[in-house]
């Protein structure tokens, strides 16, 4: 009986992402925030939760991650890591500066003490790779320019998690200096040992996985990204990390065929994720701590969007660019929600846990729904920008119109008010100078002038009367 509500909630759960990812196309939006709003309806709280299937969908959010991260691995190289990572470390730093800046500050002001800080801090910091990583590939961001310095920042961010979890974990759990630095050294071996397989002895990998059938393939494929990203899990090390690197191993036909073949097991799960997330969060916890979720939000899309826009500077890209990259680092999600368990199972603060799950969840829906109106954004922004430069252009054109008008016309009536008996020396005084602006004046050579200075010395009328006999 078990088995058979198991199975009908499950279907009915598939079957709503499915209903819910065609709304999402009719309407060309992101159905992420479909999925974390469907969470909380039939989550704890919501009008009608669903218990029965909770172990097998916690377990399809984590391959939902996991294979989130390998797919992105595979788009690029070990020497590409290798050379994004070195010019991403000014970026990685700036990043964590400003995003676990306002968390901490939040609990410091709230008076949670010390060790709450370094959990909101983290809280607040970390993008989720998850949702990123979906929004680069519903939105087709995969080939663009800043797409590589946004992943940079991902990994740099994975990897700092890797240090930042064992001294979370050992602060937590009131452990002195000796046993954080234990567990950050065994985060560090474990990292260093998968990323010198995956760039040493990526063809190794390559030749173990590789088979004629795709089947084979398949289950060779996601056999080994689930057992690398689960040693990474039990060693203190982001499974997502464990994964990218894995992805990172491969290349060439094979990594294109391993990519097309787990494409529906991935996006499977990765929706099965998101409804996760919002199956843990009680709505009724939500409102007391909205007012400050909402500020560290706001906080954190203007913290994102000016990593993003640096790392995109960096590499070369232009404005649109660069508010493609900072919308892209927006949202926030799985890490958050980690960190925030981790917290409050160890008794940091009963209202920590609410305040990350309110704060994560405005941003997992702000974040695709930002990165979707980021182009537009950016083209109307341009478009203005030029307008009023045009504009601008324009009225010194016309400004530089009126004031030659202006002298022709001041000129003229220079000439008209000049007395009779006056104007021949006139004349002669402007070609004399070269600047003749009458037809004598301008048709007079070095010799004439050099006449007139030796037979009509003066300026007078006879001066200008020879003027006309020369002419």
């Amino acid at each position: 009986m078990h088995t058979a509500v198991q199975l009908i909630e499950l279907g009915a759960i598939i079957l709503g992402l499915g209903l819910l990812g065609a709304v999402s196309v009719r309407f060309s939006i992101s159905p992420i925030p479909l999925y974390l709003i469907a969470g909380l309806a039939f989550g704890a709280g919501g009008i009608l939760p669903l218990g029965a299937s909770e172990d097998f969908v916690a377990i399809g959010a984590e391959v939902g991650v996991i294979l989130l991260l390998f797919t992105l691995g595979l788009e690029y190289t070990a020497d590409e890591l290798v050379g994004t990572l070195r010019t991403s470390a000014p970026v990685g730093l700036v990043d964590i500066t400003l995003n676990a800046a306002p968390g901490v500050l939040a609990a410091l002001i709230l008076g949670w003490g010390p060790v709450a800080a370094v959990a909101m801090g983290g809280i607040t910091y970390v993008t989720s790779s998850g949702i990123t990583a979906k929004v680069i590939g519903d939105l087709g961001w995969l080939g663009n320019r800043e797409t590589p310095a946004v992943l940079s920042v991902l990994v740099f961010e994975d990897l700092a998690m890797a240090a930042y979890l064992p001294i979370l974990t050992a602060l937590l759990a009131g452990a002195g200096l000796i046993g954080g630095a234990a567990a950050l050294a065994i985060a560090a071996v474990t990292i260093a040992v998968i990323l010198y397989v995956a760039l040493r002895h990526g063809s190794l990998v390559e030749r173990f996985v590789a088979s004629p059938s795709e089947e084979v393939l398949l289950l060779k494929v996601l056999g080994l990204t689930l057992l690398v990203a689960g040693v990474a899990q039990q060693l203190q090390v982001s499974a997502a990390v464990g994964a990218f690197l894995v992805g990172i191993a491969l290349s060439g036909p094979l990594a294109h065929t391993a990519q097309k073949l787990l494409a529906p097991l991935r996006d499977l799960f990765a929706a099965v994720f998101f409804v996760f997330f919002g199956l843990h969060t009680d709505p009724g916890d939500l409102p007391p701590v909205l007012g400050i979720a909402a500020l560290l939000a706001l906080a954190g899309v203007a913290t994102k969007l000016g990593t993003g826009w640096l790392a995109a500077r960096r590499a070369g890209v232009g404005t649109i660019g660069r508010i493609r990259a900072g919308t892209a680092l927006v949202p926030r999600g799985e890490f958050n929600i980690v960190i925030a368990g981790l917290a409050v199972t160890a008794g940091a603060n009963p209202r920590l846990g609410p305040l990350a799950a309110a704060y994560v969840l405005i941003l997992a829906v702000v974040g695709p729904l930002l990165a979707r109106t980021a182009e537009p954004l950016a083209h109307a922004v341009r478009a203005r920008r030029d307008k009023r430069a045009s504009g601008d252009d324009a009225n010194a054109a016309r400004a530089a119109v009126k004031a030659t008008a202006q002298n022709d016309a001041a000129d003229r009536n220079t000439v008209k008010n000049t007395p009779p008996d006056t104007k021949g020396a006139t004349g002669d005084d402007h070609t004399s100078n070269g600047k003749g602006t009458g037809k004598a004046g301008g048709d007079r050579t070095e010799k004439d002038q050099e006449h007139d200075e030796q037979d009509t010395p003066g300026d007078g009328p006879s001066g200008g009367a020879h003027q006309d006999v020369q002419l």
